[in-house]
Parts: structure tokens; C-alpha cells; sequence
């Protein structure tokens, strides 16, 4: 069995508890990324709008951007352990916490804006039974993050533990979007988890629509 430190502890049990207790919502927003605390490259390849979520209170949680434009996979067919079609490493956006945070192992995620790349969970023992799928978004800080093109996987990893401050890159957790693509950005509530996630759309090279899920609050069990 895995032990967590003290600190991870403390962590989860936090976000487990306002997560119980609380209520969120998501608006669009029409407001440019941060230009001043992202790289020029990763600025100009943002969405001149994106969406924020709400805590019950009423206090922005986080703002999120996606990319213009995603590259995607032709040939790509959802097995249901991997169900979206981009490339490891590939920008998918950018993400500001309003406030420090959690990511989807509970680890503590300092206040400010992270560039958000897709990655696949590593099929391993230490993995097992962490996630029904193999979906995440990987953050690395913005200050880090200056090329907008596909990241290599291991400079992926390796620069996001930057994020998380441990050994273990900083993760949120990508489920298997709604079949509605009406009605976006919208707030989902897996109540058997105790997740809270967004469904939003970005865009292919090709101009399709994509619908992702980003798990925004909540941590994996294991």
C-alpha cells in the first residue's frame, strides 16, 4: 500500500471536505488570457475568451483558455481507456487558480496560471486503479512553458513537477464528455466521486468541434 506523506493527507482530506460542501458553476467569460504572466507563443495560440468556475460563494475557483485550435488524430477511434485524439504533450490551454488548489492526486497547487498540456497515464503498477481512464491534462507553470508546439513526453513530466513541488507531475483528470454539445462551458457533478468537472468545446485543425471534460475539483481515491 502507498503512503501518503502528511502533508498529501492533510491535502485530500481539505478538498474532500469542500468539495462535500459546496456548490460550483461555470460562466463564459469575455476577457483575454493573461498576455503579461504567459510566454508569447502560448498567448498567441489562447482563445481571446474562456470560462470561469464558481464556488458556491460566488468566488472565481479558476479561469480557463483553451487553445485555438487542437491537433488531433484522423484515424483515432475512443477505446473507453482513452477517449480523446491528441497527441502527448499537445497545448490544450492555459489554467489561472485564483487561489492555491488541489489537483486530481491531492497534491497542492499554488496560486497563479499553468499552461495546460494532454498527457496519457503510464500503464504501471503504480497506476493501477488510480482512474478509469488514461485522460489528464498535465500543468506546467507559465513562466516555464514557452513553446507552443507538442512537448516531448519527458520534458512533459519532468517540468510539470515544477507545478506540483513533489516528484509527481500535477494532473487534472479528463473524463468521457457528455454527448450534448449544447450549452457550453457547463458544470457536471459526478455525486458517486464527489467530482466537480467542465464540459467545453475547443476546435480541431479541421474546424470539428471537441467536447472535453475537465475534472476541476476532486481527487482520485487511491
Amino acid at each position: 500500500m502507498r503512503m501518503l506523506t502528511t502533508a498529501t493527507a492533510l491535502t485530500l482530506a481539505c478538498w474532500a471536505s469542500l468539495a462535500a460542501g459546496a456548490e460550483y458553476s461555470v460562466e463564459a467569460i469575455d476577457a483575454p488570457p493573461p498576455a503579461e504572466e504567459l510566454k508569447p507563443a502560448i498567448a498567441e495560440r489562447l482563445s481571446a475568451s474562456g470560462f470561469k468556475v464558481l464556488t458556491g460563494q460566488g468566488r472565481t475557483l479558476c479561469e480557463v483558455w483553451p487553445a485555438k485550435s487542437w491537433q488531433t488524430a484522423a484515424d483515432f477511434e475512443p477505446t473507453g481507456a482513452v477517449n480523446y485524439p491528441f497527441e502527448v504533450g499537445e497545448l490544450l490551454g492555459a489554467i489561472r487558480f485564483a487561489r492555491n488548489g488541489g489537483d486530481f492526486r491531492g497534491q497542492k497547487i499554488r496560486k497563479g496560471t499553468y499552461t495546460m498540456r494532454y498527457g496519457l497515464q503510464p500503464q504501471d503498477g503504480n497506476h493501477v486503479g488510480t482512474s478509469d481512464t488514461r485522460d489528464f491534462v498535465v500543468l506546467l507553470p507559465a513562466a516555464d512553458d514557452g513553446d507552443a508546439n507538442v512537448l516531448e513526453k519527458e520534458a512533459l513530466f519532468k517540468e510539470s513537477t515544477n507545478a506540483s513541488g513533489t516528484a509527481h507531475p500535477a494532473i487534472l483528470s479528463l473524463l468521457p464528455p457528455g454527448k450534448d454539445g449544447q450549452d457550453l462551458p457547463r458544470i457536471v457533478h459526478h455525486e458517486d466521486r464527489e467530482l466537480w468537472a467542465v464540459d467545453f468545446a475547443g476546435k480541431a485543425a479541421n474546424a470539428k468541434q471537441i467536447v472535453v471534460e475537465l475534472v476541476v475539483v476532486g481527487h482520485s481515491g487511491e
